[in-house]
């Protein structure tokens, strides 16, 4: 994955759903959310005219980033889920994947990007960083549509892919 291009091009297309300067978050090795003030941080050999992408990068020597893609709500007595993001999508869910992945508040959903490295793994965090409690949760792998609309999106709409020849 190309870190660069991904931010990039999450920070260009996010407007609909998150504030740009907040896309990215800070994530603790306990997986608890630090900073989602990019532009404000001072440490990790951050300078005033580093740019957003190389802001992610210093910071990701250090601490694991949150990169937020969209937001998902599900809606309990339809057993639907909407999500936004760079399109806006709703489909129905069946009730097995409803009980695995429904949660009570809106979620933002997008990437974490392991630090020291450009692997990565779907999930969420809490839509308010404010909480005391606010934390990365991975959404667990599956063949469920829930999980291939996410994985469908990042894929294909956030993922940049470096390769060389």
């Amino acid at each position: 994955m190309n870190i660069k291009k991904t931010t990039e091009n999450i920070y260009q297309h996010c407007d609909s759903y998150v504030d740009a300067d907040l896309v990215a978050t800070v994530i603790d090795d306990n997986y608890y959310m630090g900073s989602n003030n990019i532009l404000e941080l001072k440490e990790y050999d951050i300078e005033d005219e580093d740019t957003f992408s190389e802001r992610i990068e210093k910071i990701l020597k250090y601490k694991h980033v949150f990169l937020t893609s969209g937001m998902y709500v599900f809606i309990p007595v339809l057993n639907e889920c909407d999500i936004y993001s760079k399109k806006d999508y709703n489909f129905k869910l069946s009730q097995e994947e409803f009980d695995m992945y429904s949660h009570e508040k809106e979620r933002m959903f997008g990437i974490l990007i392991k630090k020291g490295s450009d692997e990565y793994i779907i999930g969420s965090c809490d839509l308010c960083g404010c909480s005391i409690d606010a934390s990365f949760v991975e959404i667990k792998k599956s063949n469920l549509e829930f999980y291939k609309k996410l994985k469908e999106i990042i894929d294909n709409e956030i993922i940049f892919w470096l390769f060389s020849f």
